[in-house]
């Protein structure tokens, strides 16, 4: 069966979503590790009162390279398959990125390659669009750009805060990524140049 991690940093709702749809049988697969680099995450309790393997690797005063390898032979200590990225406020190196070709997956809550990095929604509501959304992507050397495998859009409405616009998009996260780790899984996506296209069941 094929092997999951779970990289986190904070809540870890989008996690819970994908270990929802393993417990169900919709993802054929087998979540291993759950990892964070912060010990206070609170999607790393949630991972320990579910029986999973549960591991802190701190990244405070460290090098990304350093932080990085240690990640890496976690990892491979646990013979992952594919990655998941659920709220992992780290970037990866590209050395690290290199380990797992093509296997690791990231949710990003805006339709990329509109609004790349940190506060995706507040950029959203100050550009004044009229629709975002969420985009689930294979992890490429550098940062949200790498080939897209699911998005879903969400209307802007008059009145949104960011608040209110980060709770409606993150709706539509729970939904998209246990359907891209599905595909992952099951050796569905094919990459032709930027395009991911995705082979029916």
């Amino acid at each position: 069966m094929t092997k999951i991690a779970i990289l986190l940093s904070g809540r870890g709702s989008n996690f819970e979503a994908i270990a929802r749809s393993v417990a169900s049988g919709l993802i054929p697969a087998e979540i291993v590790t759950v990892i964070s680099n912060r010990e206070e995450a609170g999607g790393l309790a949630r991972a320990r009162a579910l029986g999973l393997n549960a591991q802190f690797v701190t990244s405070k005063n460290r090098t990304r390279e350093s932080f990085d390898r240690e990640l890496a032979a976690a990892l491979k200590g646990c013979r992952v398959d594919c990655v998941c990225l659920a709220g992992f406020m780290r970037v990866l190196s590209p050395e690290f990125v290199r380990q797992f070709p093509a296997k690791i997956l990231n949710i990003h809550p805006s339709l990329l390659p509109a609004f790349p990095g940190t506060d995706a929604q507040r950029q959203a509501l100050e550009y004044g669009v009229k629709f975002t959304g969420c985009t689930v992507h294979l992890v490429d050397e550098t940062v949200d750009t790498g080939p897209v495998v699911l998005q879903a859009v969400v209307p802007v409405l008059d009145g949104d805060s960011i608040e209110s616009l980060s709770a409606r998009i993150l709706e539509q996260e729970h939904k998209i990524y246990p359907e891209a780790v599905k595909l992952l899984v099951e050796g569905r996506i094919r990459i032709e140049g930027r395009r991911v296209i995705v082979r029916a069941e």
